[in-house]
């Protein structure tokens, strides 16, 4: 079979989902047409994407057109589910980037081409929804090229206008389709198909040069030769095809398909990963998405590089180290299995089963154990949440769940603050542990309340002081004794902690100078304003006493973190908390009311500049004032404005502030009792 790997990638809600329904349906794929907003999508199966009507996942649906099997490859468009999209496009050949007629390019879709440019994958461009009301196909496709450069081409273009809009004319084979099927080319289209025509002729002859010499002399260029330079020059990443349609109405769906099997590459014909040279010899797999499902249990998606992949054999899982006998091998059609003998090169399935792989793994042959690296580099996490098991006793429940989803998405992250003692959830946004909390509540069976994190609030002193601590206890027999004094100073922000001995003539034994430093460490972890942590300090001990019988390592600790309180009462200690270096992306319109929203929350604006076509602003803000802040960003901004955050410096708190959590944190110290 030849294969295409074809991934579908955009903007949320840009209609790739749709894109795909509308594909599965005119192949003869589905009996219907799926709908995302009325729940029906056969791309969008899960509980989550049902209800959220939206993708969430990676999914894949293969089918067979002839000798051509496409595996289509349909990723989320909102970065909370960034994870799926970026594994989607490590195993696709090439991207159909999917543009709204009414929007443009907007954030995803600009990622979405970063990334293809990065990896050198072939990419088409499809404009949906082009039956709107005032969508002008010309105005977007010259406001697309003029961000894409001069090798967008247009293969497809719509004629009538908005709700007007019947059908489209391939300008290669100077033919229309309606969803009625194959049709004339209008009248009044003539003209300008001829000129759209040409400017692709042109175009395309630039890169050939047998072509340029025929176009200068003026001879006849046949559809077959500008087809065969337009596919090379696609694969080379020289060219950008562009379509038009819309899904719903089923419009500009059948040249798609048709320029599936005809113009988009082979995995023989896109640059590997790059340990291989070929797509012949020992297997080499890329297992890209893990899904656990109760009763069914954990299901590895995978990509034949290399090699042909056999139900049966035994391989080398290469990142563990460890042997996985393959089992069941399945072709994916949505959320249907199909058994298989084997995955050719190129091939995309489904393996169960497996003991210890998960997304990320590569399997490979014994005898050449290729591991593939850096296929997909995540992003990491930008909020967290606390989580509390509703119900006592399902701690254990809730460390199970939630290690399985990390194997199902490694861009979300979970763990236990010693500090706070919080089990917190992380990921790329509130939407993304909405629906990791769902999953564990369907998945699992344990429920979860939420919590605010708390912040990690820090301690330290803005002046020098001196104090003595002095420990002495006499009980029958041997008694307790230590005398420290100690001088504390402040250190720059960043430095940490910095302990000096000065003592001279012995008056405390060398043998105890440890547990005086152990004294005033034990004291810093202790806090002293609101029991946080201090931290950039230099502490010295510069004098005091010892008892040859009761002095000991113990005494001399107590003594040393009496001398370190006494000492903090008059160095002026105070709050510190962390600040985050946050770049927010909006379109221009909303830059007044992000930059009005972050001065709310007590932000210094570092500056603004132009990336791409979004406003980025970038702020220092602390960090107890961004939570949830993606929920407000996206009301603010009508979900078009994203962002990213992470930790910057300590800084003190204002006064009238750090006195509110200071008092809070107290009381909670006191009931905790």
């Amino acid at each position: 079979m030849k294969i295409r790997n074809i991934a579908l990638a955009g903007h949320g809600s840009s209609g790739k989902t749709s894109l795909g329904d509308a594909l599965l349906f005119r192949a003869g794929v589905t009996n219907r047409l799926g709908k995302v907003d009325d729940g029906t999508s056969f791309l969008d199966f899960d509980e989550d994407e049902v209800n959220k009507r939206a993708s969430i996942n990676v999914k894949v649906a293969t089918f067979d057109r002839g000798e051509v099997r496409i595996n289509l490859i349909d990723t989320p468009g909102y970065l909370d589910f960034a994870g799926d999209m970026y594994s989607g496009l490590s195993v696709a050949d090439s991207i159909v980037v999917v543009v709204d007629a009414s929007s443009g390019m907007e954030f995803v879709t600009e990622k979405v081409v970063e990334y293809a440019g990065e990896r050198s994958l072939p990419r088409a461009f499809f404009i949906s929804k082009i039956n709107k009301e005032n969508v002008d196909f010309e105005k977007v496709y010259n406001e697309l090229k003029s961000d894409i450069g001069d090798g967008l081409l247009p293969i497809t273009i719509p004629f009538g206008k908005g709700p007007n809009v019947k059908g489209v004319i391939d300008i290669l084979q100077m033919k229309a389709f309606t969803p009625d099927g194959e049709t004339d080319v209008p009248d009044d289209m003539k003209q300008k198909v001829q000129e759209f025509r040409e400017k692709l002729v042109e175009a395309i002859a630039e890169s050939d040069e047998t072509l340029m010499e025929k176009f200068i002399n003026e001879e006849e260029i046949t559809g077959e030769e500008v087809q065969n330079a337009l596919s090379k020059g696609f694969k080379e990443g020289n060219v950008f095809p562009v379509f038009a349609g819309d899904s719903l109405s089923l419009i500009g769906i059948d040249p798609m398909l048709y320029y599936f099997e005809t113009l988009f590459p082979s995995p023989s014909e896109v640059k590997l990963p790059d340990d291989l040279k070929s797509v012949d010899g020992p297997v080499v797999a890329y297992v890209f998405k893990t899904v656990f499902e109760p009763h069914v249990g954990v299901m590895n998606l995978v990509r034949v590089f290399r090699g042909t992949l056999k139900s049966g054999e035994t391989l080398l899982n290469t990142t563990t180290g460890k042997e996985e006998k393959i089992n069941q091998v399945f072709l994916l059609k949505g959320k249907d299995r199909t058994d298989t003998k084997e995955l050719e090169p190129g091939s995309i399935g489904a393996l169960v089963k497996l003991k210890e792989t998960k997304t990320t793994h590569t399997l490979a042959s014994p005898s050449d154990p290729v591991k593939l690296e850096d296929l997909v580099k995540f992003p990491e996490p930008l909020i967290s949440v606390a989580i509390v098991p509703k119900s006592k006793g399902d701690e254990d429940k809730v460390s199970n769940g939630l290690a399985r989803l990390h194997d199902e998405d490694p861009t979300f992250h979970h763990t236990f603050d010693v500090e706070t003692k919080q089990t917190l959830i992380s990921g790329l946004g509130e939407q993304h542990l909405d629906v990791i909390i769902n999953r564990l509540k369907r998945k699992f069976g344990v429920e979860v309340d939420t919590e605010k994190p708390r912040i990690h609030y820090r301690e330290t002193i803005k002046a020098k002081a001196e104090a003595q601590g002095k420990y002495k206890k006499q009980t029958g027999g041997r008694g307790q004794y230590g005398d420290v004094y100690l001088r504390i100073e402040p250190l720059e922000r960043g430095k940490g902690f910095e302990f000096v001995d000065e003592i001279v003539g012995g008056v405390i034994p060398s043998k105890y100078i440890p547990s005086v430093e152990k004294g005033v460490k034990e004291a810093m972890e202790q806090g002293f304003l609101a029991g946080y942590p201090v931290i950039d300090l230099k502490a010295t001990v510069y004098y005091g006493s010892f008892h040859p019988v009761d002095s000991s390592d113990i005494a001399f600790k107590i003594a040393a973190s009496m001398a370190f309180k006494n000492a903090m009462e008059k160095a002026k200690p105070v709050l510190l908390e962390p600040i985050l270096e946050v770049e927010v992306f909006v379109p221009e319109e909303y830059m007044g009311d992000v930059i009005g929203d972050l001065n709310s929350r007590r932000g210094k604006i570092l500056g603004m500049d132009r990336v791409g076509k979004y406003q980025r602003v970038r702020a220092y803000v602390p960090e107890a004032e961004m939570y949830k802040y993606s929920n407000t960003l996206r009301s603010i901004t009508q979900g078009k404005g994203t962002f990213t955050q992470k930790f910057a410096f300590y800084e003190e708190v204002p006064h009238d502030i750090a006195e509110k959590i200071i008092a809070e944190r107290k009381k909670e110290m006191e009931e905790n009792k």
